[in-house]
């Protein structure tokens, strides 16, 4: 097993079965977050992060989820540097002067963006609501059950503060151009590479960054228009 994992293709696969167990959570993520369009009392959300707060297996999910985006980010470090060593010099051809911004030559460089935006979000909603707190949390709820207003502490930072709004937006498209390529490259590396099923699974792929893209960024518009 060690050296599976020891090898290139080894770190591959699993950097694959880890990407792809991030897009689910991602899909969760997205579907709770949609929460804070769907109903401007906020109490959808309340008790869906409520749920998602309390819940056993949430709670056991947590420390995994954490541990598989850590293996993803090491994972990929170390294949982007043993490539880097492996072709220091790069092609200059015309074809990759005009697709330099393809998510497939910067899947490195579009995932270390988005980690920079994740410890940012991190630090807004999940520091304050784990660990430290915050007056906006006590508002009552609207809701017969005793929880934190989260709502109301995500959608203050929205209304508020434009400025994040923007790097949610931008973060939002940045996911979905890493997931177009990285749902089907992960499928690919674990095996499924028939002509036929790539063809599919690149389709497929798309619709799903698009749809990623389009979600995460219509919740900040959606406060930008309607506050």
């Amino acid at each position: 097993m060690s050296s599976f994992l020891s090898a290139s293709l080894g770190r591959k696969v699993f950097m694959s079965v880890t990407g792809l167990f991030l897009i689910l959570f991602l899909s969760l993520h997205l579907t709770l977050n949609l929460f804070l369009i769907f109903d401007d009392s906020g109490n959808l959300f309340n008790q869906a992060a409520h749920f998602m707060a309390t819940n056993p297996m949430i709670k056991i999910m947590e420390p995994i989820l954490a541990l598989g985006f850590i293996i993803h980010i090491i994972w990929a470090a170390m294949l982007t540097w043993a490539n880097m060593k492996a072709r220091p010099q790069k092609y200059a051809s015309g074809d990759q002067l005009l697709s330099w911004w393809a998510p497939s030559k910067n899947m490195f460089i579009l995932g270390s963006m988005i980690l920079a935006f994740l410890v940012l979000h991190i630090f807004n909603f999940w520091v304050k609501i784990k660990l430290t707190g915050d007056p906006l949390l006590n508002h009552p709820a609207g809701t017969n059950i005793d929880m934190e207003n989260t709502y109301n502490l995500v959608s203050n930072l929205f209304i508020n503060y434009p400025v994040y709004d923007l790097i949610y937006v931008i973060a939002g498209l940045l996911v979905g151009l890493h997931i177009s390529h990285g749902f089907w490259s992960a499928f690919q590396t674990i095996g499924l590479n028939n002509i036929n099923w790539m063809k599919r699974l690149k389709c497929l792929a798309n619709i799903i960054g698009i749809l990623f893209a389009i979600g995460f960024a219509a919740i900040p518009i959606y406060f930008l228009l309607k506050f």
